[in-house]
């Protein structure tokens, strides 16, 4: 009996520091790739992203490296070299290009997509699986109704 309450005793001391030490083992969080301030072509508009916030671009930024972007997409670099950005390219405030995924940032749009389909009903004879027809009617081998084609 000792034997049996000594080791129930060890199973939940165990358990219980397994879950008060959860924390132990968890993994710090950093700062990730889009929480950065850059500029991004978002839908045929520039966006400024800064603090995990999007919102239009209302002036011209200039990156640390020189390169300016500008409110209409054309950026200047420090060379003079111009180039204009496409959708979802970002540029962050050291001056490098990327394609971006910081659109979970944006508000998101849903458009409407209709689908206009023909929807084709084939029928057939349960007797004669071979004979099928795309209207209703009757079998020209035994006379039965054609049923819908599953």
């Amino acid at each position: 009996m000792k034997n049996k309450l000594t080791t129930a005793f060890a199973s939940l001391l165990m358990l219980v520091l397994c879950l008060t030490s959860g924390n132990t083992f968890a993994q710090t969080k950093t700062k990730s790739a889009s929480m950065k301030e850059c500029c991004m072509m978002k839908d045929g508009k520039m966006m400024h992203i800064k603090d995990g916030k999007t919102k239009p671009m209302d002036k011209d930024m200039t990156m640390s490296n020189g390169t300016v972007c500008m409110v209409n997409g054309e950026c200047v670099m420090k060379d003079g070299k111009t180039m204009k950005m496409k959708e979802g390219q970002c540029m962050d405030m050291a001056g490098s290009m990327e394609n971006c995924s910081m659109t979970t940032h944006t508000k998101h749009t849903t458009k409407k997509v209709t689908h206009k389909h023909k929807v084709v009903t084939s029928y057939t004879c349960p007797m004669h699986p071979d004979v099928v027809s795309d209207k209703a009617g009757t079998c020209p081998t035994c006379g039965m109704d054609l049923v819908v084609k599953k």
